[in-house]
């Protein structure tokens, strides 16, 4: 028997409804399996928790198994255990962005994802730990302790949603909600062999809102990610970016017939970023049989060009670094010294950013939407790595572990922020090391269903990721 904490969405809902076991059992498994994980060694443990509420999430299972016995649950998720990320607000919890020159008050609102996730009877067990101001690709912070890679503790889950990767790969419930303002939901999912949807700008409502700047799931499973959009893209008045409310059949019955896999689409493989570290061969290998998989299926395959280059990337470094210096300039001495260094060290660069340099960073936003709405004149998906680098060392703040060059991985996911588009990492496959190697499937702005259709066929297809990371130590049955 599958133990309840690895259990998927419907596989609880089904337990839950048909009464072999409750909400409290399986809430109850989650917390002995972060147990079993993190009282091992501080090198031995993924962390990538923060503001846990056991004691809250017992009790909400306990409302939940309450409705469940009545026939009565109070969303299509209720009972089944779920993380935030820690920039996303819920009421009575602060927000201090993963560092530790910040001492915020506790938030008075829950967020839109927070609002939406709770009306769909989820429980909110924990946040989930991010780096300095959600800025790194990378588990390093200088709030909490550092967050690791389940699948090689030695490695790095990536970032900014670190924790919510480690999280989901060590088996901490199926349910976890990143952000991504230039790939901090999929770079970690590649790293850490999960879904990560960015969704079209704003499909799903968030607050603050930015340009870019997305939620989205983060799971094992296309199905997982599926359920967690038709709960959070329901409107939200407080996003003044949303997108009008679109009634969308997330859990299409019909996703892996014949009608809905990749035949007779024009698909675009970009192999080459245009800029930053170049592919590892194991990426550019595992990549390449994945878009073979497509073609196999009567699609037709053809090489793309980047739409990035090294001007592009560095303007928008340079509008980056305004922006955070522009928040860290404000701190207190005193206060400011306690931010990483490495962002220091970044962001620092913003103090001699001019107001024209700025404006010309944040032009090349718009370099990138022209760019990537012609090469969709050309084809109807895309088809990337979603990283050109297999997981580097945990204790790095980037994979290069340099400020001059913090954004040299993100050249295949960042385009795609700036379009507006959706794009989704799954895992297709396997580094000699044993780490997980990403795919990305990038489709047509507001085409998030075709994208998630996709990925299900490809997942199907290909075979989802079985086998997840234990803990070192023998742990209990958590059936």
């Amino acid at each position: 028997m599958t133990a309840l904490h690895a259990l998927d969405t419907a596989g609880l809902l089904d337990g839950y409804r048909t009464g072999r076991f409750t909400p409290r059992e399986a809430m109850q498994s989650v917390l002995d399996r972060i147990a079993a994980w993190e009282s091992l060694p501080p090198d031995r443990r993924p962390g990538g928790l923060c503001f846990p509420d056991p004691e809250g999430a017992l009790h909400a299972a306990d409302a939940s198994g309450a409705r469940w016995r009545r026939g009565a649950p109070a969303g299509p998720l209720d009972g089944v255990p779920a993380t935030i990320k820690e920039l996303i607000a819920s009421k009575g919890v602060p927000v201090p962005q993963g560092c530790a020159a910040f001492d915020p008050a506790p938030a008075e609102a829950d967020s839109p994802v927070a609002a939406r996730l709770r009306e769909a009877g989820a429980i909110l067990f924990a946040r989930t730990t991010v780096p300095d101001i959600g800025m790194l690709s990378s588990g390093l912070s200088s709030l909490y302790p550092l967050t690791r890679n389940p699948w090689d503790l030695a490695t790095n889950p990536g970032g900014s949603s670190a924790g919510a990767a480690a999280a989901a790969a060590a088996g901490y419930g199926p349910l976890h909600v990143g952000t991504d303002i230039g790939g901090s939901v999929r770079l970690p999912a590649a790293w850490c062999g999960l879904v990560g949807f960015k969704p079209s700008f704003g499909r799903i409502p968030i607050d603050p809102y930015y340009v870019g700047r997305c939620a989205g799931p983060m799971t094992r499973t296309v199905d997982d990610a599926a359920r967690l959009m038709a709960v959070l893209t329901q409107p939200d008045p407080r996003d003044a970016t949303a997108l009008p409310y679109q009634q969308i059949d997330w859990q299409q019955i019909d996703w892996v017939s014949p009608g809905t896999g990749p035949a007779g689409l024009r698909v675009g493989l970009m192999l080459d970023a245009g800029c930053g570290m170049a592919l590892d061969p194991e990426i550019a290998e595992a990549v390449t049989a994945a878009a073979r998989s497509f073609q196999a299926a009567g699609a037709t395959l053809v090489p793309v060009p980047p739409v990035m280059d090294d001007a592009v990337l560095d303007g928008i470094d340079r509008y980056w670094q305004a922006r955070a210096w522009a928040e860290l300039s404000r701190l207190p001495d005193d206060r400011r010294a306690r931010v990483l260094p490495y962002i220091l060290s970044w962001a620092g660069q913003g103090a001699t950013v001019s107001g024209v340099e700025a404006i010309d960073g944040f032009g090349c936003t718009f370099t990138l939407r022209r760019r990537c709405a012609d090469l969709f004149r050309t084809v109807d998906i895309v088809l990337s790595p979603t990283t050109p680098n297999l997981s580097f060392p945990a204790e790095y703040a980037s994979p290069l572990d340099d400020p001059a060059r913090p954004f040299a991985h993100i050249a295949y996911t960042l385009p795609w922020n700036m379009s507006e588009q959706p794009a989704i990492s799954l895992n297709c496959g396997f580094s000699r090391g044993g780490t997980p190697i990403g795919l990305q499937i990038v489709t047509p702005r507001f085409a998030d269903g075709l994208a998630l259709q996709l990925a299900r066929w490809f997942e199907t297809t290909y075979g989802a990721v079985t086998t997840w990371p234990e803990p070192p130590l023998s742990c209990p049955d958590l059936t």
